[in-house]
């Protein structure tokens, strides 16, 4: 089997994929079929939603686009609930990727605006809690973990354990636009204790691993991809979910014993942009790069899916590409 020990891998080439997939997604939103003023024959496929696919995401395009120099899929980060809200079922983008499942309140926008789509998983994240490397902090369990990020949080590191320093908590999190933001609540604080405003928000996750590298006091939150981005300034957090501290890993998130920050990762294509041949053939490729090892897991770090569920995925986009047409 392949190592994917992120400890092995290149810092050096993973900063340059990174690099490379975030100038992919600069280009501003357009139309889900405008063509390019460059090249009118240029076909668009507008992508909106999770910061954390965002790296997967852009990766598959630009193999794609490699490919393929007639189609330009552009990849933007709007954060899953950003993408669904203010793109996706309102019927401006051609897909949404997210970081939790579509919510009951954007099933009912998409349904309200005749917006119909098909959900297919991608790949599965080890959410991870990043600190400084020169940080105190280890492991943590995941009542401390929702003490620090409640809406009534603690205010200094003594408060969530008496060894820490009485020094003031500095947090750097995702924006409340962001699936892995609806994650952290449904799954460590719930709903009742919701999610501290006294933090760093933002939908670049590159900036939150830059604000925790700056202090030992700093603690933040995102998607597994960007640790592999900065694994030599950055520590994560192991979570003791009451059977001993574990780490994030990809073989952690793999078995599952990475609990309860393992999670899938989506995207949702529209019926209506399936419906479209070019697009279609987009979704496919997606779909088949999903076992593909060194892409998802060397260079990007998320788990690649197995044989058998990319074969279930496939089979629900052809489904729905037959629908659609």
């Amino acid at each position: 089997m392949m190592d994917t020990d992120p400890e092995r891998f290149s810092t050096t080439s993973r900063r340059t994929f990174l690099t490379a997939a975030a100038g992919a997604g600069t280009a501003a939103l357009a139309g889900c079929t405008q063509s390019s003023t460059a090249d009118q024959e240029t076909k668009s496929i507008t992508i909106t939603g999770s910061s954390t696919v965002y790296p997967l995401m852009s990766a598959i395009a630009e193999e794609y686009r490699q490919n393929n120099d007639n189609v330009d899929p552009t990849v933007n980060r709007t954060g899953s609930g950003g993408g669904f809200s203010n793109h996706f079922c309102v019927g401006n983008s051609d897909f949404n990727n997210a970081s939790r499942p579509i919510q009951p309140e954007e099933e009912q926008l998409c349904g309200d605006n005749g917006v119909e789509y098909v959900e297919l998983t991608l790949a599965t994240d080890a959410l991870t809690i990043v600190v400084s490397e020169d940080s105190f902090v280890d492991c943590l369990t995941v009542e401390e973990l929702a003490r620090i990020w409640e809406s009534d949080s603690a205010d200094t590191w003594n408060e969530i354990r008496d060894e820490f320093p009485n020094e003031e908590i500095e947090r750097y999190g995702a924006a409340d636009t962001s699936g892995t933001y609806d994650y952290l609540i449904e799954n460590v604080q719930g709903e009742e204790r919701g999610h501290t405003s006294d933090y760093t928000a933002t939908e670049q996750d590159n900036q939150i691993a830059q604000g925790v590298m700056g202090s030992e006091n700093a603690i933040g939150y995102f998607g597994f991809a960007y640790f592999f981005q900065n694994p030599d300034g950055l520590k994560a957090v192991g979570i003791d979910n009451g059977n001993g501290c574990v780490k994030p890993s990809l073989e952690t998130a793999r078995s599952g014993e990475y609990q309860p920050l393992t999670r899938s990762l989506y995207t949702y294509p529209s019926m209506e942009a399936l419906s479209e041949d070019y697009i279609a053939d987009f979704a496919r490729y997606v779909v088949e790069q999903t076992t593909n090892q060194e892409l998802v897991a060397e260079n990007v770090g998320y788990v690649p899916l197995s044989e058998s569920t990319q074969q279930e995925q496939m089979q629900k986009l052809e489904d729905a590409i037959e629908q659609a047409n």
